[in-house]
């Protein structure tokens, strides 16, 4: 294929042409030529057998998401490959990951073939991971090596925290070897058992058991101390809470390989979403306080937090729309993500830092190919207008499922197209 982008303003700080109006000649995958539009001698339509006018939408490099559930095998009737790539796709991604938690857990050679085979013709590139330990339980380890070896891109048990520490010890230990990469989600259940939202003043007003910040924070104070003892790599997932911003700050000081990133949803949500018992808004880790809001922006500002996910989590009505203490927790994101989060962001925060911590980040985190709007660099692309509206309704939602508060809303913010596996896909 080969597709001249024009009049696009690139929103890519590795590039030379950020923030630039450029012309872009893609071919068979590869960008070839980019030439700013006021050059005398641009890039003419003939070069290509596509043409595409961004009219002065943002060209960046395609968005990467660290953490979704994508639900097959096994739960298909929530979610499956096909329409998680194309709700992926339509939100301007073109790299997403899977977490383990499926029916039957992803934790060998062959399930790994799967994903693989199945995607290979999808809108995105997935990235699977392989479950830390036997059917995400925290008590046997699982061949990681096998794994790695198979495709897994990095090691979790999804949203069960390991609470064995000789467990997670000994999986810091072993991934350490083969260069690979343990990624936890930090709760201790003893604290946060029963648990309905954040623990606070709503959560007393309202009827409900609170989770309170510290199930959080004392599992990430322990897996810095192992990652310390082993100096070996940790990732925290979905970080929530003003401490355990504080407590990763100092470790990276320290110089321990830690990095996080930070649900869309705790960025853009408080406790306070929850006041009508809304169970779109029950989510794992809950939604914090005001503060703790105001602390995870101020950590992706200053690079505390590394990347930003979306931690999409198709659930289907029987699962959700029912009374809140027995609803499941989670809420889908794919589609929705970047237009939210360039509703909702803080004045001080630019739209670089948002596409940052979308694409460059997690792409050094995982390993993956580094993308850069320059000649020669792999085509992933995102391209969105952030001034543009659109509506979006039970008609043009791409999952499976529909638990998102948004649904039916209009939204500011809308990708135009991705680019990736040498294809254009327009939205």
């Amino acid at each position: 294929m080969k597709l001249l982008i024009t009049n696009a303003i690139i929103c890519d700080l590795q590039s030379a042409y950020h923030g630039k109006k450029c012309d872009v000649l893609i071919v068979n995958g590869i960008i070839d030529t980019i030439q700013t539009v006021s050059t005398k001698q641009s890039i003419t339509a003939k070069s290509s057998n596509k043409t595409l006018d961004a009219q002065g939408a943002y060209l960046s490099p395609g968005l990467v998401d660290m953490r979704a559930a994508l639900r097959e095998p096994g739960y298909e009737f929530k979610e499956d490959l096909i329409s998680a790539a194309n709700a992926a796709s339509a939100g301007g991604y073109t790299h997403i990951t899977a977490l383990p938690n499926t029916l039957p857990v992803i934790q060998h050679k062959a399930d790994l073939a799967f994903i693989a085979a199945k995607s290979h013709n999808l809108a995105v590139h997935i990235l699977p991971y392989g479950a830390i330990t036997k059917n995400c339980q925290g008590l046997e380890m699982n061949e990681l090596y096998d794994m790695h070896l198979a495709g897994a891109v990095a090691f979790t048990d999804a949203n069960k925290s390991i609470m064995h520490s000789g467990v997670m010890m000994r999986a810091l230990q072993y991934s350490k070897i083969f260069n690979g990469l343990v990624i936890t989600h930090a709760e201790d259940t003893n604290l946060s058992a029963g648990g309905q939202m954040h623990e606070g003043i709503n959560s007393v007003n309202l009827g409900l058991k609170g989770i309170p910040n510290m199930a959080e924070e004392v599992m990430i104070l322990r897996d810095i101390e192992l990652a310390k003892y082993t100096n070996a790599p940790i990732h925290f997932s979905h970080v929530s809470s003003k401490a355990s911003i504080d407590i990763i700050k100092k470790a990276k000081k320290q110089g321990v390989a830690v990095t996080c990133d930070v649900a869309i949803a705790n960025l853009i949500y408080t406790e306070e979403a929850l006041v009508n018992f809304d169970s779109n808004f029950k989510l794992n880790p809950p939604l914090r306080s005001k503060a703790d809001q105001k602390v995870l922006w101020d950590g992706l500002l200053d690079g505390t937090i590394d990347c930003i996910v979306t931690d999409h989590c198709p659930e289907d009505t029987e699962h959700k729309v029912v009374e809140f203490e027995y609803a499941s927790k989670g809420m889908i994101m794919f589609q929705t993500a970047l237009s939210l989060l360039l509703m909702h962001k803080p004045q001080q925060i630019n739209t670089e830092v948002i596409i940052k911590a979308l694409t460059q980040k997690p792409r050094q985190i995982l390993k993956q190919v580094s993308v850069s709007i320059s000649a020669g660099s792999n085509a992933d692309l995102c391209l969105f207008n952030p001034k543009k509206t659109w509506l979006y309704n039970a008609k043009n939602n791409l999952s499976k499922s529909g638990n998102s508060p948004v649904l039916g809303q209009t939204l500011t913010g809308k990708v135009i197209a991705t680019v990736t596996k040498n294809n254009l896909y327009k939205y």
